[in-house]
């Protein structure tokens, strides 16, 4: 497991992922990542439970979570903890079996909204990540994964009942 403060960013690098609430709030923030079959039992069960509430309740959006790829072990999960260990934004990066990766279950707590923290973990997993990287977008929020270099790559589809766009990680220039 690799654990860091997200604090000793550089200034240029803070400016460059947000604002002042996201450089204050991410200075009370512990960056984790934990691969696959690494993942202990109470950092699964966290994971689990705020992707159950915003999800399953709060989007009102009945759906079997537990997809069996949270322990394979090209899995990474990677979150941002607060001090007493609560998950205030959280995403997973899967190895695609065509090689590359997708990015998947970006969720923020909303207690932590507003201060870009998802945007951070995604800047996270694109510095690890290989190429080709995909995702599927809930439609309303394609905008902020364009901000990332992300760009739609096919139709719109429907996923139990939300709109969502599938999206391709522009190459490097």
């Amino acid at each position: 497991m690799r654990s860091r403060s997200v604090a000793g960013r550089s200034g240029g690098e803070s400016r460059a992922l947000a604002g002042r609430r996201y450089r204050a709030c991410v200075d009370e923030l512990t960056l984790r990542s934990v691969r696959g079959p690494e993942i202990g039992a109470a950092d699964l069960y966290a994971a689990l439970r705020l992707r159950a509430e915003v999800f399953v309740v709060e989007q009102d959006c009945v759906y079997l979570d537990p997809d069996g790829r949270d322990l394979e072990p090209g899995t990474t999960h990677l979150w941002l903890a607060t001090a007493d260990g609560r998950i205030a934004s959280y995403l997973r990066l899967l190895s695609e079996p065509a090689g590359g990766h997708r990015i998947g279950r970006v969720i923020t707590d909303p207690a932590h909204r507003g201060a870009r923290l998802a945007g951070h973990l995604i800047d996270e997993a694109l510095a690890v990540a290989q190429h080709p990287v995909v995702l599927d977008a809930q439609s309303q929020l394609v905008h902020v994964y364009a901000r990332h270099g992300f760009a739609p790559d096919g139709p719109e589809f429907i996923e139990d009942g939300i709109a969502h766009t599938p999206m391709r990680l522009r190459p490097p220039s």
